[in-house]
């Protein structure tokens, strides 16, 4: 065997492995609609090194050099179309079409071309080079600038160059063979399929680094995310919070809030309307609350709106928002009647107070206005505030009837 043979064959079984990889990936991640693009890449791929070998020995060779050609071209296609999945850009459906079926019908007749020329060889290298320069563009477009991202619109460019190189490679290294048959003996097929192969490895590992990497991201989001409001659980608050009191110097604020009477309506109308409930306070929560702000379930019907660089009085301001928005607010499965409340307690952050005294002190104003009638909105800085009711129910309308 041919040393540029050897190394075909090398890239078959790499082929090969990164297909199964990027096909395990998918199964363990059913929602990953990114992995199936590479691994068909791949599995193109492998069609095409096995008309490598195919060629020299089959009877219509137009036909066989055509179909290595769409396969190839099926592989880095299915990569574009992969990017575009992953970085959230348009499938660019139309233009892909249109390039397949002119690049095909431009290598079908550019076969009756002389072999071993430049014209012939661009025909067939530069549609690889636009389908990976496709690629870059799109990372561009989408304005990641992540290590991982960087690197990879490196390597589709530098794909890119080195199909556009090809062609001229080929006359430099003494041509590209006469014939099929006589490919695979050229030096410029064994630094092809050379170069070929560490391009192929090293865009297979860093796509798979960024597949592993989003299943990461996405299984830590879940465990910071409560799943009926789908904002931040305690412990994803905590974690988000934390960095925007490291500053002293920079203010922050802290709104708790609480649904009133949420036992009662569980208990008249059921837990999935509760449910409604929850669901429709922390979607107003994350509409209303400013770009920034961290938003957080911290259990059963409390609530925490953290906003960094805030002072008391834009943090009463979202309250009072929050407050009159939910209270005219119709939640789906209750009566058309029937509305609900809240009430809040807001706390501005003293010098060096960390998160579990800035919670503290907007928690007491938060009994503070339950404790006045709820409905309403109390601040850490009122002169009850800071002053623990005996009782949660002290001086609520059900302590009076009583």
């Amino acid at each position: 065997m041919a040393g540029a043979g050897f190394i075909l064959a090398i890239n078959l079984f790499i082929a090969a492995l990164f297909a199964l990889a990027f096909f395990l990936v998918g199964v363990s991640n059913r929602a990953d609609k990114v992995a199936p693009y590479f691994a068909l890449a791949y599995v193109f791929g492998i069609v095409y090194i096995a008309s490598e070998f195919i060629l020299p020995r089959h009877d219509y060779p137009q036909f066989a050099y055509t179909a290595g050609f769409t396969a190839f071209l099926g592989a880095v296609t299915s990569v574009t179309l992969g990017v575009a999945r992953r970085y959230a850009r348009p499938l660019p459906w139309l233009g892909v079409g249109a390039i397949i079926a002119i690049s095909v019908l431009a290598n079908w007749f550019g076969y009756a071309l002389p072999h071993d020329t430049v014209e012939r060889n661009l025909v067939y290298q530069a549609p690889y080079a636009l389908m990976q320069a496709c690629a870059a563009a799109i990372i561009i477009a989408s304005r990641r600038r992540q290590p991982i991202d960087i690197g990879l619109v490196a390597l589709f460019v530098l794909s890119a160059v080195q199909f556009l190189s090809k062609p001229f490679a080929a006359v430099l290294l003494g041509g590209s063979g006469d014939s099929s048959a006589t490919y695979l003996a050229t030096t410029y097929a064994l630094y092809s399929q050379s170069l070929g192969a560490i391009l192929q490895v090293a865009t297979g590992l860093l796509m798979l680094m960024l597949l592993v990497r989003d299943m990461l991201v996405e299984i830590t989001a879940r465990s910071e995310t409560d799943p009926l409001s789908l904002v931040y659980n305690r412990r994803g608050f905590e974690e988000r919070a934390a960095p925007g009191l490291q500053n002293p110097a920079v203010p922050a604020a802290l709104v708790l809030a609480d649904l009133d009477a949420f036992k009662a309506v569980n208990d008249n109308y059921g837990h999935d309307i509760g449910d409604q409930v929850i669901i429709a306070f922390a979607t107003l929560l994350r509409d209303t609350a400013p770009p920034r702000a961290v938003v957080g379930r911290m259990g059963g019907e409390e609530f925490a709106v953290f906003i960094p660089g805030a002072n008391l009085a834009v943090a009463r301001l979202l309250a009072e928002t929050l407050r009159a928005s939910f209270s005219s607010l119709s939640v789906p499965g209750l009566p058309p009647f029937i509305r609900c409340t809240a009430s809040f307690g807001v706390a501005e952050r003293l010098d060096a107070e960390g998160l579990s005294g800035l919670r503290r002190r907007a928690d007491a104003a938060l009994y503070t206005a339950k404790r006045d009638g709820r409905d309403r909105v109390a601040s850490a800085g009122d002169p009850l505030a800071d002053a623990m009711p005996a009782h949660p129910l002290a001086g609520t309308t059900l302590a009076r009837s009583a």
